[in-house]
């Protein structure tokens, strides 16, 4: 068997399986249990520093 044979065989049946579970592997950890809240902080981030009042008087000198 030549090289490029083996390497084939390899990237089509082991490479494949390893990947799938690298796959599921982080959609699990995304989705464990305890991490609602994790998510929940990062995704107010771009809001953390926001003053509702300041917002508005920027808008009417403008």
């Amino acid at each position: 068997m030549d090289t490029y044979s083996l390497l084939r065989e390899l990237a089509d049946s082991w490479a494949l399986l390893v990947l799938t579970l690298i796959f599921l592997g982080v959609i699990g950890w995304a989705y464990r249990p305890g991490s609602r809240a994790l998510h929940d902080d990062a995704a107010d981030v771009p809001f953390r520093n926001e003053n509702p009042d300041q917002a508005r008087n920027d808008g009417a000198h403008q």
